[in-house]
């Protein structure tokens, strides 16, 4: 793993040998355990973490302990926030989870800083993805101001659900992921019961219904494959 990493990101396999062997050299491969905290606000970035296996969940707490998702790390991505922090010299503002085990390479600052103000190929990898994570940010700023809950909880239910068509989240997760509050949700989800599109145990949302939920999603432009 720690040779053929690059492989696993398309924007870094452009990279001429010497870069490549450099990247290999200089950075190592950290693991964390599902529930890891992987950044907290106030610490410092000093890694460029690739994610390589799992997921991580980045979230945004406010004083009165409201959370609201922002974003997920998957297999192939780097961390949107982790490459902003160190591009301006800031520390994390936001709190980022392993939402499974999880492992990744870390390359360090110096390096980091090194490629960037010299590699056209790694700087465009850094860009174009902190680009498209921006872009996401704004569409979900957008779902927050605009769009009516019981939509958004749709599109997301399609999003989570696994290949069994069950979502494994309790209402206070999906209440953290949409950034309302747990009766909110525990209401809507009840509506969407009453309607024949899921069932519910404990844990656990089952879709049954998955076109009832796609239709809402749709009709009001929210859902993303």
């Amino acid at each position: 793993m720690q040779n053929n990493w690059i492989e696993n990101f398309n924007g870094l396999r452009r990279l001429p040998e010497d870069v490549k062997a450099l990247l290999r050299s200089g950075s190592v491969v950290v693991r964390a355990p599902k529930g890891a905290c992987i950044f907290a606000p106030g610490q410092t970035a000093d890694n460029l973490l690739l994610l390589l296996e799992g997921t991580v969940k980045v979230i945004q707490k406010s004083e009165s302990g409201r959370e609201v998702f922002l974003y997920r790390v998957h297999a192939g991505e780097s961390c949107v926030l982790t490459t902003a922090c160190m591009l301006a010299f800031e520390d994390y503002s936001a709190e980022g989870t392993a939402e499974t085990d999880v492992k990744a390479i870390a390359i360090p600052r110096a390096i980091f800083d090194d490629l960037v103000g010299k590699s056209p190929v790694f700087r465009e990898f850094v860009f174009a993805a902190y680009s498209r994570r921006i872009t996401d940010l704004f569409t979900l700023i957008d779902d927050i101001v605009f769009q009516r809950m019981d939509v958004r909880l749709a599109s997301r239910l399609l999003e989570l659900a696994d290949t069994r068509q069950t979502v494994r989240a309790t209402h206070v997760v999906l209440a953290s992921e949409l950034g309302t509050a747990r009766e909110v949700i525990s209401r809507i989800l009840s509506e969407f019961q009453r309607r024949g599109w899921i069932e519910q145990s404990r844990g656990e949302v089952k879709l049954l219904d998955p076109d009832g939920l796609e239709h809402l999603a749709r009709a009001s432009g929210t859902h993303r494959a």
